[in-house]
Formats: structure tokens, C-alpha cells, sequence
């Protein structure tokens, strides 16, 4: 009976979920730490991913043939190794557009009404009405990646009365986006931008893609998120933009190293509100995982072609 290895906890109604729709399936749940040798080997189907499982997920005799991570992200995977090997990738696109577009106005409303100074100056038990307050209606927000979170993202940009600008590679146009630019295009998408967003993901095309060029193209009083992929953007170019004034501020979620080292110069900056890489967090994420699963193994189990989030290796993503 061919095997679903899942690497992640599963609810009993998952495990439920997953056998009515792959009843030819025999599911095994097991943590990283306690795989019993030959384990990843056997499983057609891997749902989650670890390094840790690699050697055997890729070996000559290995049964896999589909690995659905629980991540959107695939820059870390054996891309290479899984295309030799015939393997399709599918990922958890989609289940961020929520929580991440939540993330980046969290972090845009905390600029714009002063509440990262605020919260300092309530730790410090300090009353300061200092501080330049702004409104978003009438700004033009920049999103450079056009997916499922910029989407969402545009929708939201939109009910705060924003002009939206996008970017992505085929320069298509998307609801709720004003102007469609080319990735060819950026930088005179980010001299048009009072918030820049990024949402793209990591492939060699957009590793630095942020460099010291584009940032000399934002206005000086822009603010720049940055939720996509810490290696996206050259940060010491970052830092030079934010400490000369040439950028207003920054919301970081994602860095180049990761954890940011204790000494790094962004910490002790009064215009950067830093996160933890944990925009994509919400209590929702292992329901839309599943779900996103559960459609594509029912084609699966019907010899039919997998229609959600398949990865396409020559683009990485």
C-alpha cells in the first residue's frame, strides 16, 4: 500500500480528512527527531518538509513523488535534486495572504501614527506628543510582487482610499492595482511610492534585487516593508538609506542573517519596527495547508494533475 509520510501534527480530523480522500493511502504521522530509518524512503507522498529528510527523499530507490511543503517559500529545497528525481513540489501559497497582508499594515499604521515611538515611550514610562502623524488616504502604495498577498494586499490598500502601483514579471494587470509595471520597470515604480512593499520570493533573479540604485530611487520620505525574503535586499545599502535620510523608515520581518546579530545597527534605529519573521503566523495556517492538500491529493489519487501551487522549477517558484 503506498504511503502519506506527514511530518507535521495532524488534528484527528485531518488524519480523517486525508484518508477519505486517499483511502488507497496508508497515512503515517511521525516528528523529525523519531523518523525510523527508511521511513521518508518508503512514502510516495511527503507532507512537510525538513533538510533532515532529504538524503532519503532524493536517494535512487526512494518511492517519493510529491512533496507538499508547509511553507510558501521553496528557495531552500533541493530544487535541482526533485527535478531529476521527477518529483513534484507543491507549496502553501495563499495561506499567508491574510495574516501577511494584516503584518505589512500593522507595520505601515505604526509608522504613519507614530506607535513604534509610542510603545518606547511607554516602556519608558515617558508622556511625548512628539512626532510627525500622517493619513495613508490619498499615498501611493508600491507592491513589488503581485501574488495571492499582494492581491490581498492591493484590496486592503484600497479601502484605505490608497493609490496602488504593482510589479511583477509578465506586467499583467490585477484587481484593485492601478499601474502594472514590469520587474524591468522597478525603479520607476519606487519613485512613484510613498510605502513600498515587498513580497517577492527568493529565486537568482531577485536575490539584491533591493541594491543602493533602488533605494537612491525612493523619495526620501518613503517607507519600505519588507516581508518577501531577507536576501532580496543588500542591507547595508538599507542601512546607509535610512541613516543618511534617504528613506523614512523601514518594517522588517526577513533579513539577510537570521536571527538579526545583537550588534546589527537596525535595532537601535527609531524609525525601523523589526519582527521576528513571523508575518505569515496565524492559528489558521495548518487548515489552509490542509485544504490546499486535500484538492490536490483527490487529483492525485484520480491520476489526474496537480492544480494548486505546483512549483515550476525554471522559475523557482
Amino acid at each position: 500500500m503506498p504511503k502519506i509520510l506527514a511530518l507535521h501534527e495532524l488534528t484527528t480530523e485531518h488524519k480523517n480528512m486525508i484518508q477519505a480522500a486517499a483511502p488507497g493511502f496508508e497515512l503515517i504521522t511521525s516528528k523529525i527527531g523519531e523518523l525510523a530509518p527508511g521511513m521518508v524512503r518508503e512514502a510516495e507522498i511527503l507532507l512537510g518538509w525538513s533538510s533532515k529528510v532529504e538524503g532519503e527523499a532524493v536517494a535512487p530507490d526512494s518511492h517519493t513523488k510529491w512533496v507538499q511543503v508547509w511553507s510558501a517559500g521553496v528557495d531552500k529545497l533541493p530544487l535541482d535534486a526533485f527535478r531529476q528525481k521527477g518529483i513534484r513540489l507543491t507549496n502553501a501559497s495563499g495561506v499567508h495572504s491574510i495574516p501577511i497582508t494584516e503584518h505589512i499594515f500593522a507595520m505601515i499604521l505604526g509608522f504613519v501614527r507614530n506607535l513604534h515611538h509610542a510603545v518606547r515611550q511607554q516602556t519608558n514610562r515617558h508622556w511625548d506628543t512628539a512626532g510627525t502623524f500622517t493619513e495613508l488616504a490619498g499615498k501611493t502604495i508600491v507592491i513589488v510582487g503581485v501574488g495571492q498577498i499582494g492581491r490581498q494586499t492591493a484590496q486592503v490598500a484600497k479601502a484605505f482610499g490608497m493609490r496602488t502601483i504593482g510589479v511583477r514579471n509578465s506586467g499583467e494587470p490585477s484587481p484593485h492595482i492601478d499601474v502594472m509595471y514590469k520587474v524591468d520597470e522597478l525603479t520607476k515604480a519606487l519613485s512613484e511610492g510613498d510605502y513600498i512593499v515587498n513580497i517577492l520570493p527568493l529565486t537568482p533573479l531577485t536575490t539584491h534585487i533591493f541594491d543602493r540604485d533602488k533605494f537612491a530611487a525612493m523619495k526620501d520620505s518613503a517607507f519600505f516593508v519588507n516581508v518577501g525574503r531577507g536576501q532580496s535586499v543588500v542591507t547595508d545599502a538599507m542601512v546607509e538609506a535610512l541613516q543618511a535620510g534617504k528613506l523614512a523608515g523601514a518594517g522588517l520581518d526577513v533579513f539577510e542573517k537570521e536571527p538579526l546579530p545583537q550588534d546589527h545597527p537596525l535595532w537601535s534605529m527609531d524609525n525601523v519596527i523589526i519582527t521576528p519573521h513571523k508575518a505569515g503566523d496565524t492559528d489558521q495556517y495548518a487548515e489552509r495547508v490542509i485544504d490546499i492538500f486535500l484538492d490536490n491529493l483527490k487529483a492525485y489519487t484520480q491520476s489526474r494533475p496537480l492544480h494548486r501551487n505546483v512549483i515550476d522549477y525554471d522559475k523557482s517558484y
